[in-house]
């Protein structure tokens, strides 16, 4: 079975926290796991915008107090999943931009558990963004519910019949929906056209 690779930035200022913690993520079974211990801000904004990890693990209070949402903006790597490093307790407002934390005394096990959902977490927001459908192919499926051809569509929507072929094949991949029935019920549900309206071209 492949091992999913993730790789993972530790931003920690302390050594043997930052070592003993590369030594406790290579452990977890079941992934393949690539650190890179991290020492100054500068090296990580660097890194983070470079390497574009996976996962960041910091101590909330590394090299003072950051906003990790203008982080990730920063550095061009939204679906950076935040995990903050806590030695003791912190303040509450701190940890409001992070997906998640891990204290210094969690087990390996802890620390799969808390991967296991990030990536599960990670795996969803994919799976949802690619399954959204644009303006244009939402318009195209109006138009093939409606019963026009591809070159009525094309007509209608000032494209080229190529362009809706392709754009065809798009809303079949995304959706997983393969019929002119499927699409029906897939525009309906997401109201993206009436009952009524599908009647009406029905009688025509």
């Amino acid at each position: 079975m492949n091992k999913e690779l993730l790789k993972i930035a530790i931003a920690e200022p302390s050594v043997i926290i930052r070592s003993g913690l590369t030594v406790a993520l290579k452990r977890i079974p079941e992934f393949r796991i690539q650190p890179f211990e991290i020492v100054s801000i500068d090296l990580l904004v660097n890194y983070l915008r470079i390497n574009k990890p996976d996962i960041l693990i910091i101590n909330p209070t590394f090299w003072g107090h950051f906003d990790v949402a203008k982080l990730k903006e920063e550095t061009a790597n939204p679906k950076l999943s935040c995990l903050a490093l806590l030695h003791s307790s912190v303040d509450a407002a701190l940890l409001r931009n992070y997906d998640d934390s891990i204290s210094i005394y969690d087990s390996v096990e802890q620390l799969q558990a808390k991967l296991e959902k990030l990536v599960e977490s990670t795996s969803n927001d994919t799976t949802e963004e690619n399954n959204s459908l644009s303006i244009r192919e939402k318009e195209i499926v109006v138009c093939v519910v409606k019963g026009l051809t591809n070159k009525e569509i094309a007509q209608e929507l000032f494209l080229s019949t190529h362009t809706v072929i392709s754009h065809r094949r798009n809303i079949a991949r995304k959706l997983e929906i393969h019929s002119t029935a499927g699409l029906t019920i897939y525009a309906i549900v997401n109201k993206l056209i009436e009952l009524e309206e599908i009647k009406k071209n029905m009688l025509l």
